[in-house]
This record gives structure tokens, C-alpha cells and sequence, in this order.
């Protein structure tokens, strides 16, 4: 079970599914608001945990604070064996420092004194917990040298926020790490609507050994739809340059999207939209 999505917190409900065609998208783009970059990093920074909507700075950090000992470390303990307690702190915060990147199990054990077979013990853990998320690479026997490593992010962002002391959001917006908080909370949204969704679909990234890297590959139908999250407000055609890598593959690649800050719809080029998040 997820925590709330930004358009359940909304209380808005929309009978189409999500399809990246332009028809879709602006028919719900009258039932969303402006896509405003407060409202969407207050999303990101409280989260969706339906305890935490109202509360204040400091109230939410007891909640967070309570939630890791009363529930965390007591399932950690109970139902998952784990005895290290405060190293098993350590390593939340060191997934949450780690969010939205390739997973490094040594890199992440090292963090919090333990070793890396232990650490991919722990993610198992923390998958299972619904804490975490591993985001699997695309795989293709067309397309060669692609990597392996899936990426890490978590299912709430609000959590991983406290997990690491971003105490407002005005201070994770304008931080160093808020591209990738912003590509977290936009993969968590689309996990959330499709896992509600009637549609099934699967849900990967690309990356090979030549660095080139696509955020999100949505596979539906048999279709490739290449995404691209950009924090910017009005990105250019150089966000979709790696789009056509996939067609290499032997699946049919579809419409691509570049979702962001932009407030409207439009063509970026004949393959890709600008999709405004808020509308996922």
C-alpha cells in the first residue's frame, strides 16, 4: 500500500488513464490547477503519509521520528531477525542520501558499518517494507551493454526528506539535491498510478556503457514510451535526445515525454510532449 499520490491529497479523480497523447493530457489538464513549484515541492517534501498532511515542521519531524521506532525498528527486529539496530538507522539514512541513484550495496554498507552483502540484505528489507523501491534497468537482447545496477528511490519522499534533515521546504527546493528529489517524487507518482491503474505496465530506466541514460522507460502494450524528468520549467530538445536509442530494440516505441515544471502541454518535437507533473 503507497501513501498518498498529490492528486488523491487534491481529492481529484480522473476516468482516463494516463497515455502521453495530447487529447488525454489536456483534458486533464482542466481538471488540475497550476503546476506551481511550491505546491509541488511542499508534495515532495511532506509526502503522502496521511498523518503528517497537517501537521507543522516540528510536529512532522516527531511523527517521522516515532514512526522510525514504534514501526521500523520494531518490524526490523520482529519480523526481519535484524539485531543491529543503530546500524540499520544509519543505513535508512544512507539509502536516503542515495535516492535516486545506482545502487552501490558496498558504498551503502560502508555508510552505515556493515558489508555490502548485508546491505543488499537490508534493501531487501526495506523493499519489503514498502519503505524502498528498486527501479530495474531496461533489458534487451537488440540493444547491448546496457547496465545492470538498478536505481535506488524511496516510496515516500517525505520520509526520505526527514531521513535527510531537510527541514523545510523552501531548504529542499533550493538545495543541491532537489533534481533528484523531484525525479523520485515523479517515478513514485507514476508507480502509485499504474499499480491503481487498470492498465499494467512495466517500469524501467536505460542506461549503457556509454553513460547515456533515459529516466523512465514505460513499456504498455508491447509500446516503448521514453521519459525524461526535468526540474526545469521549460526544457529544450536535447531533454529527448537519447529517446530514439530505443530504436534499436525490437519492441515499437511511442509517444516520449519530458514531464517538468512547465505549467502547459505543447510538442517538444513530433515524438515527445512537455508534460506538466501534475498531471500524472
Amino acid at each position: 500500500m503507497y501513501s498518498l499520490s498529490a492528486r488523491e491529497k487534491l481529492g481529484v479523480s480522473t476516468a482516463n488513464e494516463l497515455d502521453f497523447s495530447l487529447p488525454s493530457l489536456a483534458a486533464r489538464k482542466k481538471l488540475f490547477g497550476q503546476n506551481h513549484i511550491l505546491t509541488t515541492f511542499e508534495n515532495i517534501w511532506r509526502g503522502g503519509l496521511p498523518d503528517v498532511q497537517q501537521k507543522d515542521g516540528e510536529q512532522l519531524g516527531e511523527y517521522f521520528n516515532s514512526y522510525i521506532e514504534t514501526y521500523l525498528m520494531r518490524d526490523a527486529t520482529d519480523d526481519y531477525g535484524i539485531t543491529d539496530t543503530e546500524g540499520f538507522r544509519k543505513f535508512l539514512r544512507a539509502c536516503a542520501a542515495f535516492t535516486g541513484q545506482l545502487v552501490n550495496y558496498n558504498d551503502l554498507g560502508a555508510s552505515a558499518g556493515v558489508s555490502g552483502v548485508t546491505a543488499k540484505e537490508w534493501v531487501k528489507v526495506l523493499q519489503s517494507m514498502g519503505i524502498v523501491f528498486l527501479l530495474e534497468p531496461y533489458a534487451s537482447n537488440e540493444l547491448k551493454r546496457l547496465t545492470k545496477t538498478p536505481k535506488l528511490y524511496f516510496c515516500d519522499t517525505g520520509f526520505c526528506a526527514y531521513l535527510s534533515s531537510w527541514t523545510t521546504r523552501d531548504v529542499l527546493m533550493n538545495g543541491a539535491a532537489s533534481g533528484h528529489y523531484y525525479e523520485n517524487y515523479v517515478i513514485a507518482e507514476l508507480l502509485r498510478h499504474y499499480a491503481y491503474g487498470k492498465n499494467k505496465v512495466n517500469l524501467n530506466y536505460y542506461r549503457d556503457n556509454k553513460m547515456r541514460e533515459i529516466d523512465l522507460i514505460i513499456e504498455e502494450d508491447g509500446v516503448l514510451h521514453p521519459v525524461e524528468i526535468k526540474r526545469s520549467s521549460s526544457p529544450d530538445k536535447s531533454a529527448a535526445r537519447y529517446f530514439p536509442l530505443l530504436k534499436s530494440s525490437s519492441r515499437t516505441v511511442g509517444t516520449g515525454a519530458v514531464i517538468c515544471m512547465s505549467d502547459v502541454v505543447l510538442p517538444l518535437d513530433e515524438n515527445t510532449l512537455i508534460v506538466p507533473s501534475n498531471l500524472i
